[in-house]
């Protein structure tokens, strides 16, 4: 009996879901505020003695989540759409788009506001960055161009939209008016996708 090797992106699911455990026993405000991402840290406007070295919270910030609903469609978003890209790019390859997918992110969220003290957490940065390349190889939805803008790069948008528009909807659902969604955060980690894909797949395939 042979045991089948474990894929990276079911690893950071799995590591993930963990994580979110272990957060429910420590006390989630606790465990936010020691790993999530504070703009107004890098600067250092802000000190939290307690928090892990600011370098380091955009990728703590990945493993911690809200709330049950928003680690599991981050985790079902990341495994539909993940599969296929690590298929695509490989797993080390893949582990490298997701990390510069979140910090992508959290250098957006810090651009929209260097000197803000809200704490972003959540994968969802990390994860645009797969859905960005998933949209632009395995999407067959046939969509025209807008002007200068080719169609693959549309379909990506629209995803990207999407994607955006249902992180909003849950964020109304619980009453947060969409304020708790990290709107910088997205686009930050979508962009990155869109920007690495190709350089990503040419290299893939020239080292395979």
């Amino acid at each position: 009996m042979t045991l089948t090797r474990l894929r990276a992106v079911d690893v950071i699911a799995v590591v993930t879901a963990i994580a979110w455990l272990a957060a429910q026993l420590i006390g989630m405000d606790r465990v936010a505020e020691a790993g999530g991402f504070v703009p107004a840290r890098v600067g250092g406007l802000v000190d939290l003695p307690d928090a892990l070295p600011v370098w380091l919270t955009p990728f703590s910030a990945t493993l911690i989540h809200a709330d049950a609903l928003h680690l599991a469609f981050n985790l079902l978003m990341l495994v539909w759409t993940g599969r296929q890209v690590e298929q695509a790019l490989g797993p080390k390859l893949f582990v490298a788009l997701y990390a510069v997918g979140a910090v992508a992110a959290a250098a957006a969220q810090w651009a929209l506001g260097p000197s803000s003290l809200a704490v972003m957490i959540g994968a969802s940065g990390a994860i645009s960055a797969i859905v960005a390349v998933y949209a632009l190889v395995f999407s067959e939805q046939r969509v025209r161009a807008i002007g200068p803008i080719p169609p693959h790069v549309v379909r990506a948008l629209w995803l990207g939209a999407a994607w955006i528009g249902i992180q909003l909807l849950i964020g109304l659902g619980f009453g947060m008016g969409g304020s708790g969604i990290a709107l910088g955060a997205h686009a930050g980690g979508f962009v990155a996708g869109l920007l690495l894909a190709r350089p990503m797949l040419r290299w893939r395939f020239k080292h395979r």
